[in-house]
């Protein structure tokens, strides 16, 4: 893909210690104000009983939390991403006061959820029945929209969230910390809040450099606060193989995560509603296997050598990666797993079939006559793809291993992680994907590449252009796909943004933090909301501030 190393592949709300929030609920902050006469939140409301005036905080800390002549209409709360659907009504709202608990089941399914709100608020959690002043969690299987919906009720002086699944609850309660955050309070009147777009997350190239298990946790935290559910950890590359192997420990790099720490990180992400994908790249960025096992390294007719690219005709190369797939499938128990596929060195030649006759000649002994390398390569993704299945796992791969005109076909099954298009101009076009009825998901490089140091004309992305340029339809370039029956949500998944480590110490940890904070928080508002987004950046970022992102 241009550059051989990956040059081309290059929160956040931060997580808010219980002890912030509850100081920051007994302080008057005055509710929501407006922009340009707007709702902040830009958020859809019922005409007839919307306004632009707020109600106001007050200082005490009580279960009824304002006093009851305070009844103005209510206006959306302010929360990254907003909410989408919001339906005003007169009256105090909600925040909590000095015997206000979180109720639910604590033996249920929603019990996680309950401690993790109440110990952000400083508040006592209960199985009840609520009462006035209290935050209460429900699941409610009858409603609609989804496991990630939900539905937020403030009346009465009490605030309730229901949702079809525990997702959808979790992120009911991110909207009232972050609304507490800043406005004081939650609004009086009903929330109906939806994702737009199913996956929405974030990449991270660990395999050139290595983050710290706090370092990932603390991302985990704030990716969690803006909705978005999805780790991606790129973790085997040419520079090092990162989480340990008990099949292949000679693989395997220093530093490393050991699997206690994987399993921590993903305990994490199952109670914080994100699902963790593994990423082994094949049958390139296989540098590290290589220095293992050099017999496996692929050269051409005349012995030349191809950084990080496996000679996919000797057997001994499926071998290794198949075991690797075979070992950590029960390590990542979500549902997702990612097979790389991209920039695989032998078909960047003018003719793969001179330069590498043994490839050549394995493509017709396995697929007939008239296969090429590419046949081969394709051949490699499918063999894979059905082992990932078999493992109980949706396969994914990057564009650049799904190969036009070929013999063999890529299967239909496996998603298309779009991102290349800027570097390298004959890459095939996100419709040709989209029109042959796969399912992509938009990893843009122009947009959504953190590619430390900036190699190979990359700069490092800004909020402000993802918030004001991008959406899900913007898969290449700065041009969305025209054609808008294949951009909707059962076509274009989602979107991650990503941090590749391709010049490893150009950036501090605690520099990546910082320079992915808006890029990510624009991210957010994007995938979650399909609308135009209902702040300027001027005022996205002000909220972005107030809220600690």
């Amino acid at each position: 893909m241009g550059l051989p190393l990956r040059a081309t592949k290059a929160s956040c709300v931060r997580g808010v210690v219980a002890g912030a929030v509850g100081a920051l609920v007994l302080t008057t902050l005055g509710c929501q104000q407006t922009e340009g006469g707007q709702h902040p939140s830009g958020t859809r409301s019922s005409p007839a009983r919307s306004s632009p005036h707020a109600t106001t905080a007050t200082s005490a800390r009580s279960p009824s939390a304002v006093p009851p002549h305070a009844t103005a209409t209510s206006a959306p709360p302010r929360t990254i991403p907003s909410v989408r659907d919001f339906t005003p009504a007169s009256g105090p709202g909600w925040r909590p006061g000095d015997d206000s608990r979180v109720v639910a089941d604590l033996k249920g399914p929603l019990a996680d959820e309950a401690r993790m709100i109440a110990a952000e608020l400083g508040l006592r959690t209960s199985s009840g029945p609520a009462r006035r002043g209290d935050l209460s969690l429900a699941l409610a299987p009858e409603q609609s929209g989804g496991g990630e919906a939900y539905t937020l009720k403030v009346a009465g002086g009490r605030a309730r969230i229901t949702g079809p699944a525990d997702a959808g609850v979790f992120y009911g309660t991110r909207t009232v910390k972050q609304a507490l955050r800043s406005g004081g309070r939650l609004p009086e009147g009903v929330i109906h809040d939806r994702p737009g777009r199913a996956q929405r997350g974030l990449n991270l190239d660990i395999a050139r450099k290595f983050y710290s298990v706090g370092w990932i946790e603390a991302r985990m935290r704030e990716m969690a606060d803006l909705k978005l559910n999805q780790l991606a950890l790129h973790f085997s590359d040419d520079q090092g193989f990162r989480i340990q192997s008990t099949s292949h420990p000679e693989i395997v790099s220093s530093p490393h995560l050991t699997k206690d720490q994987v399993r921590q990180i993903v305990a994490l992400g199952q109670r914080l509603h994100i699902t963790v994908i593994p990423e082994i790249d094949s049958p390139g960025h296989l540098g590290a296997v290589i220095r293992a096992h050099p017999q496996l390294q692929l050269r051409n007719a005349g012995g030349t050598t191809f950084q990080g690219s496996v000679d996919i005709s000797n057997p001994a190369a499926a071998r290794i990666v198949d075991d690797l797939m075979r070992e950590y499938a029960p390590l990542f128990p979500g549902r997702w797993w990612h097979l790389g596929a991209d920039e695989y060195l032998a078909l960047i030649v003018k003719d793969p079939q001179a330069s590498f006759p043994e490839l050549a000649a394995a493509a017709k002994r396995k697929y007939g006559p008239s296969a090429r390398v590419q046949d081969l390569v394709t051949g490699w993704l499918n063999d894979r793809a059905r082992l990932a299945r078999r493992l109980g796992k949706q396969p994914k791969a990057w564009n650049d291993g799904f190969f036009a005109g070929g013999v063999v076909q890529p299967a239909k099954y496996i998603e298309v992680e779009y991102w290349t298009g800027r570097l390298k101009e004959t890459a095939r076009q996100p419709q040709e994907y989209l029109k042959e009825g796969r399912k992509v998901v938009n990893l843009n490089d122009s947009f959504l590449y953190y590619v430390l140091g900036q190699p190979g004309g990359f700069t490092y992305p800004t909020g402000e252009r993802i918030y004001e340029d991008w959406s899900p339809a913007v898969l290449r370039g700065s041009t969305p796909v025209a054609d808008k029956s294949l951009t909707g949500p059962d076509r274009i998944l989602g979107a991650r943004f990503a941090i590749w480590g391709d010049r490893p110490e150009a950036q501090t940890p605690a520099q990546v933090a910082q320079g992915i904070r808006l890029p990510l928080a624009a991210l957010a508002q994007r995938v979650w909301d399909p609308g135009k987004p209902p702040l300027s950046w001027s005022g996205f970022t002000r909220l972005a501030e107030r809220l600690g992102v």
